[in-house]
């Protein structure tokens, strides 16, 4: 009997605030493929629901927020082979990461809502890569980081070489990559990892304080300044004003930018909606 993939990726939406939960705490919360694809789907959905301002990626328990892939959970069957053909012809590999860790990390940048990443505990693998496509990363102080591909024998996917450098410069991204060592939160806040590191305790307070803040801001302004910021480093100055012009008169078309000039010229604090 299949089991109930729901379960394991728990979903919640309350107040416009989404939360996401890897449920799977005696797996360190890692990934099976069932899991790893509802999971794409809970960004797809979230990023075309009106009612969804953020969304909040968590792991159950206080020791994993995600661990890679579970490699001992179920997966996807292939196609039938001919006869006489391998188990594994090439491509099969590439065209495995291509349709799901990378689909997965593309779903979280892709996504119009903001997504905050509560880090509760060891994000390894591609549950690094998973953390760090987030566009708020706030990590509790008993959490670590590892780029533990290196201990496999194999080289980071998941995102991770276009991730790091970005976020961290090209020496500390191949420093963590090609040692695969252990980044605490510490020094996760110093190299800029992380938005913020708070007491294990104060974790899922703050990460609420921010969602509740995100639900009051004008989520198309959001959406199209995230769009901006993370094709920033490939696109040209000429490229880059030019779409800036675009979506700006884009917004101007939105509910919230009514609001938000209405609300100036009358002096008084805006409400917006959403679109």
């Amino acid at each position: 009997m299949a089991r109930d993939v729901d379960e394991l990726i728990a979903y919640e939406l309350s107040d416009g605030v989404a939360r996401i939960t890897i449920n799977a705490p005696n797996r360190g919360n890692a990934l099976a493929a069932d899991m790893r694809d509802r999971l794409t789907e809970r960004f797809d959905e979230a990023s075309e629901d009106l009612k969804v301002r953020v969304v909040v990626l968590t792991g159950a328990g206080d020791r994993h927020f995600c661990t890679g892939a579970d490699l001992g959970g179920p997966q996807k069957p292939g196609p039938s082979r001919p006869e006489g053909a391998p188990e594994r012809a090439p491509g099969d590999a590439a065209r495995l990461i291509r349709r799901g860790w990378q689909r997965l990390v593309a779903s979280v940048m892709d996504c119009d809502k903001p997504v905050i990443a509560a880090v509760n505990g060891t994000a390894a693998g591609g549950g690094a890569q998973l953390a760090l496509a987030c566009d708020l990363v706030i990590m509790a102080d008993t959490a670590k980081f590892i780029e533990a591909f290196i201990r496999r024998g194999i080289m980071p996917d998941a995102g991770g070489a276009y991730l790091l450098p970005r976020l961290i410069g090209i020496h500390r991204a191949k420093e963590l990559m090609f040692l695969g060592e252990d980044v605490d939160a510490a020094l996760a806040d110093k190299i800029g990892l992380v938005n913020r590191v708070v007491p294990a305790d104060e974790l899922n307070a703050v990460v609420d304080g921010y969602a509740q803040k995100f639900t009051t801001l004008p989520t198309r302004s959001i959406a199209y300044t995230k769009r901006m910021t993370n094709r920033s480093f490939e696109t040209s100055r000429e490229q880059s004003f030019d779409d800036e012009a675009i979506f700006q008169e884009a917004i101007t078309l939105t509910e919230d930018c009514k609001e938000g000039l209405s609300a100036f010229a009358q002096r008084r604090d805006p409400v917006f909606r959403g679109w």
